[in-house]
């Protein structure tokens, strides 16, 4: 089916012009760019916060924040659930929407209401779930977590805080991408710097006036997204069309559900191995000493700049492919595709030499020892080089995802996990500290090749349409 021209565009230029109608490249500047800045500024928090702690000169709370990295993965891999696969489902129904006739629409947007009640409230139910058994289990999570010594009472802190406050977190969470769904990229970057100003100015608040260290940082977190979440459902009652939280629009069914769970099983397999890959990492790491795993925590959020921006650039292309994908415009899919492959290259290039040319400088702002700058570097080559080829491949899943593929999906999000373990070890095993950096690297190309070879062989279910109208 040939791609829907400007002249068929509403003389009003809303999101939903620029997700159905616009020409690729101004639509994915629209989407991405915003998408972006936010994920960019959520970066730039990270770092910060990190100074902050790193201003109380202690290396076992930089550790503890490392430890307490998996718990914020897993949080997000359980939204991700609803939050991947609602809005996935809702773009592609609003795709279908453009071209179904009037009985037929009532019926689809009608459905897009349930999946956006589903959404939310099915995040908040993880998020209470994850909660619940984090806090019953806590001592255990903390040494499975690998905090040891020094750095095990302050992680459990982290993590007692966030638990608390894990039903705020997925709901924020599921709450932006659902946003994002019918095209909104400017909101959704809205709430999240509306939440980054709120967790920087609680950051201020708990760790600095009322010295509670990692415990306030993880504070400031769970604060700052109960404002996002205030934002958002104000968003949704006042502003969009179709998507609504009310829950007397939760009518849970057989059809829907099993969209959502299908496809966001994806994101939760991918999160959940990145979670467990994160464990593992800081038990290995941690071998090499506190300053190894320091210059990794480091070394990580710099490199997150990149990786976040391509992020960006994913997420924003997600609504305007799956929206491509559901009327059948697979002109527009495959064009929307490339630019956003064009993007993910340009950004991290752009970001490989300054990085690397300004490395120890970079460094220095967390940390004078000689150890964490030796390794951070080191750490810093291997995420730059991982960063591009991870943009390409989560493209390809995002695609997946978009286009209602969960088998795929998974398939990679299952590969990247169970084959960054044998090589983590191996590397320790063979190379030492050197071999655990690079892990992640070597895993990044093999999925990086994998992701290429299922694109071959699914193009026909990638970028064939149209899918019927009716609901």
């Amino acid at each position: 089916m040939s791609e829907i021209t400007t002249a068929d565009a509403p003389a009003a230029r809303d999101d939903a012009w620029y997700l159905h109608h616009a020409p690729v490249g101004r639509a994915l500047a629209h989407l991405a760019v915003p998408m972006m800045a936010a994920t960019s500024v959520g970066v730039v928090y990270n770092v910060v916060n990190a100074g902050f702690i790193g201003s109380l000169h202690s290396t076992a709370l930089l550790a503890a924040l490392t430890f307490g990295l998996p718990l914020t993965s897993l949080l997000m891999a359980v939204a991700g659930v609803f939050g991947t696969g609602g809005s996935a489902a809702i773009s592609r129904l609003l795709g279908r929407l453009r071209q179904a006739d009037e009985a037929s629409a009532a019926a689809l947007r009608s459905r897009v209401r349930n999946l956006s009640a589903l959404t939310t409230w099915g995040a908040v139910a993880a998020g209470a779930t994850v909660g619940a058994l984090g806090l019953m289990f806590l001592t255990p999570v903390t040494h499975l977590l690998g905090a040891t010594g020094d750095a095990a009472v302050p992680t459990a802190d982290y993590l007692r805080v966030m638990l608390i406050g894990a039903p705020v977190l997925t709901a924020a969470f599921a709450l932006e991408q659902l946003v994002r769904s019918e095209g909104a990229a400017r909101a959704s970057m809205t709430g999240i710097i509306i939440s980054t100003v709120a967790n920087l100015v609680l950051d201020v608040v708990f760790i600095l006036v009322m010295g509670w260290g990692v415990a306030g940082a993880a504070g400031a977190m769970v604060g700052s997204n109960v404002v996002t979440v205030i934002y958002f459902l104000t968003y949704l009652h006042r502003q969009s069309p179709l998507l609504t939280a009310s829950p007397r629009w939760l009518t849970p069914n057989r059809k829907d559900t099993l969209e959502v769970l299908s496809v966001g099983s994806s994101e939760l397999l991918m999160m959940g191995f990145m979670t467990l890959s994160g464990v593992l990492f800081a038990r290995v790491a941690a071998g090499y000493g506190e300053s190894a795993l320091a210059a990794f925590g480091v070394g990580q959020r710099i490199v997150q700049v990149p990786e976040m921006l391509a992020m960006g650039v994913q997420l924003g292309a997600m609504p305007m492919l799956a929206a491509a994908f559901g009327g059948g415009v697979s002109t527009r899919l495959r064009a929307g595709l490339r630019a956003s492959a064009v993007w993910v290259a340009a950004i991290v290039v752009a970001f490989f030499v300054p990085v690397l040319v300004l490395g120890q400088d970079l460094l220095r702002m967390f940390s004078a020892d000689p150890d964490v700058l030796r390794i951070g570097f080191v750490v810093l080559a291997a995420q730059l080089v991982s960063a591009l080829f991870n943009g390409f491949t989560g493209l390809v899943t995002t695609l997946f995802q978009a286009t209602g593929q969960a088998g795929p999906a998974a398939v990679l999000a299952t590969v990247q996990g169970v084959l960054f373990v044998p090589l983590l070890f191996a590397g320790s095993a063979w190379v030492g500290l050197n071999g655990v950096i690079w892990a992640i690297t070597v895993t990044e190309v093999v999925c990086f090749a994998l992701a290429m070879a299922l694109l071959a062989t699914r193009r026909r279910q990638s970028f064939a349409g149209p899918v019927p109208a009716s609901a």
